[in-house]
């Protein structure tokens, strides 16, 4: 894209809002700078944040829960509450609904994303949720699991390091934040490049997001998706493909994918979710 192009086209971008959706790889620093999680922090309230965490991915989640009210207190968040969801009848917990209908943020932690879909998922706990996204109210974030529900359709398991096929991804239904993508984390530290393109190329309708372990794609309200961390947000978008042999081949055969859009994304660069343009780093707008 040329140059005046690019300058126009931030021209017309409007002001961050302050409530965001942070769909984070994995293994995000929480020791040193905190760089993601201070931002999740920020975009909650600062010092007036309101913070519930949710670790019903975890198999350990009054362990995980804890780890993360350490990091928030020391940040100097107002109020933090772990809420120890570990079956779907806890949704129905009038404390737990209060507490999600007062938080400024909301924070999914890592684990097995089947196990806290089947937790949350077509519960008032969910309901609660997706309304005050969709309000505007909160920030929600995800890390690892966390961040594999995020699109209507999920990455539930698979291999890596092989050729795209069918049989190397095993897909569910998510929970639907996002739901024009599909995510997949830890990616380019677990080669998950070919099981996100064979995802894809069974659900072309949707965006691919591979999010590296130490970064995070926080998406605005006004649908521009701006990378954070130490890593890279891969897109895979389908939206051009001309030819795919997927409906006629069988599960372990290899996948042929022709004109696939790819987009390599670092520290400041932005996408846009729905007009599918990328913008680099330098032609960012303050946050």
């Amino acid at each position: 894209m040329p140059l005046l192009n690019l300058k126009s086209l931030e021209m017309r971008i409007p002001q961050t809002t302050q409530t965001a959706v942070m769909v984070i790889g994995g293994a995000e620093d929480k020791v040193h700078g905190r760089e993601i999680l201070r931002t999740f922090f920020n975009r909650s309230g600062a010092n007036d944040a309101h913070i519930a965490i949710i670790p019903s991915a975890s198999r350990e989640p009054a362990i995980i829960g804890s780890r993360y009210i350490r990091i928030f207190e020391e940040m100097g968040a107002k109020k933090i509450e772990n809420l120890d969801i570990r079956e779907r009848k806890d949704c129905d917990d009038s404390y737990t609904q209060a507490s999600l209908e007062a938080c400024t943020g909301i924070f999914l932690t890592g684990g097995d994303q089947l196990r806290l879909c089947g937790v949350l998922a077509e519960t008032p706990v969910m309901d609660i949720i997706r309304r005050r996204i969709k309000k505007g109210e909160i920030t929600l974030a995800g890390t690892s699991a966390g961040a594999a529900v995020m699109g209507h359709h999920m990455i539930a398991g698979g291999g890596s390091g092989e050729s795209p096929n069918r049989s190397l991804v095993e897909m569910a239904t998510g929970l639907g934040f996002i739901p024009e993508v599909i995510v997949d984390q830890h990616f380019h530290n677990r080669n998950r490049m070919g099981r996100l393109v064979s995802a894809i190329a069974s659900h072309p309708d949707r965006l691919g997001i591979g999010i590296d372990e130490d970064t995070c794609a926080m998406l605005e309200r006004d649908g521009w998706l701006q990378v954070l961390g130490k890593g890279t947000v891969t897109i895979v978008d389908p939206s051009k493909v001309t030819h795919t042999n997927e409906p006629h081949v069988g599960a372990t055969e290899p996948l042929t994918v022709h004109n696939l859009r790819l987009h390599i994304l670092s520290h400041g660069d932005r996408f846009h979710l729905y007009r599918r343009t990328a913008l680099p780093s330098e032609y960012r707008y303050s946050s």
